[in-house]
């Protein structure tokens, strides 16, 4: 099954030109732009984790760094579901204006409808996500070495958390070499 979530979410796969070109209208329309990933793509679960802070202010021909985020999530989650995520605080408040999957897992096992009776016939449904079967860590194909908590200092610096393939496993916390952090001067400090 084809999880469905999103701006674009019926249409085929977006190529990385077309996610460039939505990417410059959201710049040009001056909206935060977001990288977002999970292994739980249950429709009402729509808190993410960050891959890294949002990038505000960015110029309408900042493409290529929010490019880079996207390629460093998807190399750093390959069996996940990334997402974009555009927000327009032009009202004062933060509005999602686009958002849509950039990242999927090869194969994608889906949901199934349960249904339950409860009191005076009346029947109760919920979705359930087959993907959720498995503990986090070992879902979409992933060894299980690994748990779904992440520091918030990971999501400062754009390192991968723990149920990352390119986190290292021997007890280290350090990441993989071939992930760099980016730096975020001025973060944290009042």
């Amino acid at each position: 099954m084809r999880v469905s979530q999103g701006t674009f979410s019926f249409l085929p796969d977006l190529s990385d030109e077309d996610i460039e070109k939505q990417l410059a209208y959201a710049l040009e329309h001056q909206w935060a732009v977001m990288v977002e990933y999970t292994d739980d793509p249950h429709p009402r679960n729509y808190l993410w984790e960050m891959w890294k802070q949002p990038n505000f202010d960015l110029g309408e021909d900042e493409v290529d760094p929010v490019l880079q985020d996207i390629n460093d999530c998807r190399e750093a989650y390959p069996n996940h579901y990334v997402k974009l995520v555009c927000y327009d605080s032009g009202l004062g408040k933060q509005t999602t204006k686009l958002a849509f999957l950039v990242n999927r897992p090869s194969e994608e096992p889906g949901f199934r409808l349960e249904r339950q009776e409860t009191h005076d016939r009346t029947m109760d449904y919920r979705l359930h996500t087959y993907a959720a079967e498995a503990p986090s860590g070992m879902r979409y194909g992933n060894d299980g070495s690994i748990t779904s908590q992440r520091d918030a200092a990971g999501v400062q610096d754009a390192m991968p958390g723990q149920d990352s393939p390119k986190r290292s496993r021997d007890g280290d916390s350090a990441a993989d070499e071939s992930v760099k952090p980016e730096s975020d001067e001025g973060v944290g400090e009042s």
